[in-house]
C-alpha cells in the first residue's frame, strides 16, 4: 500500500512538472495538439500508477517524451506560419456587421446556443450590437462591438488621464511581500505601518493591501474594503518641520516684544 502511495505521488509530481514545462495556459486556451499531449499523457501516468507490477519508469519516460514532442511542434509552429494554421487552424469570422452567419456556424458544427453563450462571455448580449465576432483558434471569441456602443474612451472627449500603474501587492494574509516592496520607490513599507497604525488597523489583520502609486486598497479579513491615499513618511517629516518652525517664529517674535 506505502509502495502504491509513493509511485503515485512520483508520477503526479513528474506530470506536473511536465506540464509546468509546457507553458502557462488555462485549459480553456489550449490549442488542438496541446490538448491532445495532455490527455495522452494522463493516460501513459495512469497505467503504472494503478498496477504496481510495471515499471514506474514506463510512466515517466513516456510523459518527458511527449514533452519533448511538444518542443518540436511548438518550434515548428513558430517558425511556419503553413504548419501553425495546419496545426491550430485559423480565426473566423462568425458575426458581421450583427449578422450570425449560419454557414459558418454548420461548418464549426455550432449551434446558435453555443454562439450565444460565447458572445456573452466577451460582454455582448445583443449580436446587432456587433461590428464583427471572431472565433480564435483555441475556441474564445473576441468581439469588436459597433463604434455606437463602443464605452466612451477619453480621447474621445480629449482628456487625457493621468498614467496608470500596476498595483503592487505589498501585504498578503498579514505578511508582508519582501519581493514587492523591493520594487517599490521610498520606505513604503514604514508608510504603510504608520497608515495601518493611524486607522487602529492591525498588519495580522490584512487578508491583502495594494499599492499602486500613492492610492492604496486593503482588504481586511474583517469588515469592508478601505481605499485612501497613503501618506508618506517625507509629508509627515515636512509638517512637522513646518510646526517646530511656527513654534520658533513663535518665541522669537514673544522674546521681541519682551525686549521693547
Amino acid at each position: 500500500m506505502l509502495n502504491l502511495f509513493i509511485r503515485c505521488l512520483i508520477l503526479y509530481f513528474v506530470l506536473l512538472v511536465a506540464m509546468r514545462l509546457m507553458g502557462k495556459r488555462q485549459l480553456g486556451e489550449l490549442q488542438p495538439f496541446e490538448l491532445a499531449i495532455t490527455l495522452v499523457a494522463s493516460d501513459l501516468v495512469c497505467i503504472p500508477m494503478a498496477d504496481s507490477s510495471i515499471p514506474i519508469l514506463y510512466g515517466i519516460i513516456p510523459v518527458f517524451s511527449l514533452f519533448l514532442v511538444h518542443i518540436i511542434i511548438t518550434k515548428l509552429a513558430t517558425k511556419s506560419k503553413k504548419f501553425r494554421k495546419f496545426l491550430n487552424g485559423k480565426p473566423i469570422i462568425i458575426i458581421q456587421k450583427g449578422n450570425i452567419l449560419p454557414d459558418v456556424m454548420e461548418e464549426l458544427n455550432l449551434n446558435i446556443d453555443d454562439v450565444m453563450e460565447a458572445l456573452r462571455g466577451s460582454g455582448c448580449f445583443n449580436p446587432s450590437e456587433v461590428e464583427y465576432a471572431i472565433l480564435e483558434t483555441n475556441g474564445n471569441m473576441s468581439v469588436l462591438q459597433k463604434s455606437q456602443n463602443r464605452p466612451l474612451a477619453p480621447s474621445d472627449v480629449d482628456i487625457k488621464p493621468p498614467e496608470a500603474e500596476i498595483p503592487v501587492t505589498v501585504i498578503m494574509e498579514g505578511e508582508f511581500v519582501a519581493e514587492n516592496l523591493a520594487t517599490l520607490d521610498g520606505d513604503v513599507k514604514e508608510d504603510v505601518l504608520k497608515y495601518l497604525d493611524d486607522i487602529k488597523l492591525k498588519q495580522q489583520d490584512v487578508l491583502v493591501l495594494l499599492v499602486a502609486g500613492q492610492d492604496v486598497f486593503i482588504q481586511p479579513y474583517k469588515g469592508e474594503y478601505i481605499t485612501s491615499t497613503l501618506p508618506q513618511q517625507s509629508d509627515a517629516q515636512d509638517d512637522e518641520q513646518a510646526r517646530s518652525q511656527e513654534v520658533k517664529n513663535a518665541f522669537l517674535s514673544y522674546r521681541g516684544g519682551e525686549k521693547q
